[in-house]
């Protein structure tokens, strides 16, 4: 929290930007809530969701942390819930989510050396990112967001080898996150999708400018069109 950096004061505004420039997903995250425990940001939310109506999905992480929460989001227009911390501590609570919400939940797991952390990445705990994500997919969550919180935000590079590990044991996609910094990222993990990676989150590096996000696109899509190969 204390390295925060401001990119834009209308989030409507720079939905909007992403959406015009072809993104498939929106992948928001309430920071505040994260650390708080509960929803700080829902106005910024709520004008995100009005600008991309049902053109494309949002998920929607931090401080979600009851059923009411999840449901009010839904509500709102959000396509998928993250929920992070709550899994951990309260894994009773993303069973019930699973079961109320089926189809909307992704979990979200931030780890450094395979150890999950919690709390906005303020506190570590003893628990294996591998064994989590095996027993919470067991619960039904639609995907894991992996996030190496060693690399995110710093323009590292992905840790593609945790990446791949973590989805060869997996049945449900991963969705990869922390580092991402240019195209050649994105072209290494084209390259290993078919180890059940669906996709990668693109924050920093957008902002900055390290990666061109229409070229990174269009690589990805090529890559599809290739049939994988």
């Amino acid at each position: 929290m204390q390295d925060s950096t401001t990119y834009s004061e209308d989030p409507g505004a720079m939905a909007r930007q992403w959406l015009e420039q072809g993104a498939a997903r929106l992948h928001v995250v309430d920071l505040n809530g994260a650390v708080a425990g509960k929803p700080k940001n829902e106005p910024a939310i709520r004008k995100i969701v009005e600008t991309v109506g049902d053109s494309i999905p949002v998920q929607l992480g931090g401080g979600i942390r009851d059923l009411d929460t999840i449901e009010r989001y839904l509500d709102l227009g959000v396509s998928y819930v993250i929920i992070g911390t709550a899994a951990v501590k309260n894994p009773g609570f993303l069973q019930d989510a699973c079961t109320a919400f089926s189809g909307h939940i992704i979990v979200g797991l931030d780890a450094k050396d395979g150890k999950v952390a919690v709390e906005g990445w303020s506190k570590m705990t003893g628990h294996d990112v591998t064994d989590l994500a095996l027993k919470f997919q067991d619960y039904g969550v639609e995907a894991v967001i992996y996030t190496d919180i060693g690399r995110d935000g710093m323009l590292s590079g992905i840790n593609i080898d945790s990446t791949v590990k973590l989805a060869r044991v997996l049945r449900i996609p991963v969705i990869a996150s922390g580092g991402l910094t240019g195209l050649a990222d994105v072209e290494a993990l084209c390259k290993v999708e078919s180890e059940g990676i669906s996709g990668v989150i693109a924050g920093t590096s957008i902002y900055k400018g390290t990666l061109d996000f229409k070229a990174a696109l269009a690589a990805a899509e090529k890559f599809s069109a290739q049939g994988g190969s």
